[in-house]
């Protein structure tokens, strides 16, 4: 029987439409028609005081509830990780793991194997971050297991890790086209990060097929006048996509509201979120309201909801943008723009609930 979702406004991807409801069947949309015109035996769910959009994308975090997923690599390291998202709005994502040994990311792939099979949903694959970046912009990563790879390590990798690794960050002035070449066969997407590439470098990984860039500014060769690096670079060029963290730590807002100028439609949220613990390479430690581990700025306490709101209230983006950000845009770097981050006919039926003051009250999805 299909289900009606009402509140005071529904943002489609594209637009605003006051006093709309959303009509879905079988986790698809059906039609988004005006609340009045429902027919009157219609399945009705009423969400005053709220409207509906998109449901939220994070394409990297790493752990939640005390879990990170290097540390416990587990299928309930996933489950806390997407109630967390879930709980800020997104009901997607992309759990990550930074820099490790070998030994890791094979039991990270398992956990998602297995998270699979027994049916879990929201957990899109996996996001490698390293170890095949330059060590001269590791950030908080190890700087002993920074590498750049043989052809025979990356293959065995990518055999074991075909259909779950969705995205590898590396640095490309580290790694040559025939290892970018060879994690592109694969259908993995290969984003730029942790890199000192000089801008020449980095326009050369893109004509490679880096499609990406990891956290704008974090990590990476900055724009100079004389020498635009990778941040320059990906501005520069009409296709690159790069996500940013929203959160006031990472990136002033100042240089967001400069990127989005730069690149649009091209820019897109991660929360880069993290959870404390006390074990592993990476003992997060929360300070305030970001982590650190030995005294580096290591990740966020973001959500999507809240990067949503610092995105309106402290970069001055309109909602509407702000919105497609955190969902649109993500889905498109993914290539599943055709059937989640909008709400039109024939998209899945993955909606988040958000109060017109801000506040993410329900993930809704169907998937």
């Amino acid at each position: 029987m299909p289900e009606a979702y009402i509140a005071d406004r529904i943002f489609t991807g594209s637009e605003w439409l006051p006093e709309h409801a959303v009509v879905c069947e079988s986790g698809i949309i059906r039609e988004v028609i005006p609340a009045g015109s429902l027919p009157p035996r219609i399945n009705k769910k009423e969400f005053p005081g709220t409207f509906i959009a998109p449901a939220f994308i994070d394409l990297q975090v790493y752990g939640a509830h005390g879990k990170l997923l290097a540390v416990y690599p587990e299928v309930d390291s996933l489950y806390q990780l997407k109630a967390y998202c879930e709980k800020g709005g997104a009901a997607f994502c992309l759990p990550t793991v930074a820099t490790n040994s070998t030994d890791v990311f094979y039991k990270c792939i398992d956990a998602v194997k297995k998270y699979w099979q027994l049916g879990g949903t929201g957990i899109l694959g996996l996001h490698l971050e390293g170890p095949w970046i330059n060590s001269l912009k590791r950030g908080a990563h190890v700087e002993s297991l920074i590498h750049s790879p043989a052809i025979e390590e990356a293959a065995s990798l990518l055999n074991y890790g075909k259909g779950v690794i969705k995205m590898i960050t590396l640095a490309p002035e580290i790694c040559g086209q025939e290892i970018i070449q060879l994690i592109l066969s694969y259908g993995v997407i290969v984003s730029a990060g942790h890199s000192n590439a000089t801008c020449e470098q980095a326009k050369a990984g893109f004509a490679s097929g880096i499609t990406a860039v990891t956290h704008l500014y974090n990590a990476m060769s900055p724009l100079h006048h004389r020498e635009p690096g990778l941040v320059g670079a990906a501005m520069d060029d009409p296709e690159v996509m790069a996500s940013i963290i929203p959160d006031g730590h990472h990136t002033d807002y100042a240089a967001i509201r400069i990127a989005k100028q730069v690149m649009k439609e091209r820019l897109f949220v991660i929360t880069d979120a993290v959870t404390e613990t006390t074990k592993g390479y990476y003992q997060h430690k929360q300070v305030g309201d970001k982590y650190e581990a030995g005294n580096i700025l290591s990740g966020s306490a973001l959500t999507m909801g809240k990067a949503l709101q610092n995105l309106v209230e402290y970069a001055g983006i309109e909602q509407g943008e702000a919105l497609r950000m955190c969902s649109l845009y993500p889905a498109r770097l993914m290539k599943m723009e055709n059937t989640i981050g909008k709400i039109e006919p024939g998209y899945k039926t993955c909606m988040v609930i958000v109060g017109n003051t801000g506040e993410i009250k329900q993930v809704i999805c169907h998937s």
